[in-house]
């Protein structure tokens, strides 16, 4: 409950009810515990506002560009894909997955932690598809121990698909696809046959492709219909109010550029 309202992740909130954090009804809650329309559930102290309406979970797509962290906190101060997204009246934004610092492309979003989860466990077998430049280019053999299996620090790691994509001199360009999404698996796979990547974008995640009109550093969300088929919920019979998101193309939204304080004059 507290993930689909978008508090936390399901493995957070796990973490936080072994730490007796939360409290139903007073009592510190218990795993698998069951609550209602009746239940004062709290977190950290503060009452969670609970709302139990059938209701579409919100998704965005966002175009990261490289040098963002997809982290709220960042000892280092760099810019977040946080920063960019809009804001929520109730629970938070869901990161589905990571892209290192360096990677650009799509990025979903959720206010719903059980479907963040369904996106991102790796037994729904969601297929994630990159663009990789390559400085140099694979020969037979590499493409051949890339696909049937390279064993990585953390196991075994392969591309499902690799195709050329063709290039000029140094610069070549391939796209592959595969089930997981483990740390920087995608540029650790080429170091490991020798190879260098200069560029990596990931361009689908599943049936979600990245539109070729949303820009870096833009975001659009998706329809309320589209929404449900994702999150394989059903979809109301009748709607009160009609959908705020719209219907058939999604609207890009420009991110606010950041605040950069001006120098003062000596």
């Amino acid at each position: 409950m507290l993930a689909r309202f978008g508090i936390g992740s399901r493995r957070e909130v796990d973490d936080w009810i072994a730490e007796g954090r939360i409290e139903v009804n007073g009592e510190i809650a218990v795993p698998g515990q069951k609550v209602g329309p009746g239940d004062r559930v709290k977190v950290n102290g503060r009452l969670v506002p609970l709302r139990f309406v059938a209701r579409a979970p919100r998704v965005l797509l966002y175009h990261k560009p490289e040098g963002e962290i997809v982290s709220r906190d960042d000892p280092e101060g760099r810019p977040s894909v946080f920063d960019r997204l809009p804001i929520l009246r109730r629970g938070r934004w869901i990161a589905v997955g990571r892209l290192d610092f360096n990677t650009s492309g799509l990025l979903l979003f959720t206010d719903d932690g059980t479907l963040a989860n369904r996106l991102m466990h790796p037994s729904f077998e969601l297929e994630r598809e990159y663009a990789v430049r390559l400085l140099g280019q694979l020969d037979e053999q590499q493409i051949e121990s890339l696909t049937s299996g390279i064993q990585l620090e953390d196991g075994l790691a392969k591309f499902s698909s690799l195709a050329d994509a063709g290039g000029e001199g140094v610069n070549h360009w391939y796209r592959v696809t595969l089930f997981e999404g483990r740390n920087r698996e995608v540029r650790r796979m080429f170091e490991a046959v020798g190879l260098t990547v200069s560029r990596l974008m990931r361009v689908r995640y599943g049936s979600i492709e990245l539109p070729a009109r949303l820009k870096r550093g833009m975001w659009m969300e998706l329809p309320e219909a589209d929404a449900y088929e994702l999150a394989g919920l059903p979809r109301p019979q009748r709607q009160t109010r009609p959908d705020p998101r719209g219907s058939g193309e999604p609207k890009l939204h420009r991110t606010r550029p950041r605040y950069t304080p001006k120098k003062r004059s000596e």
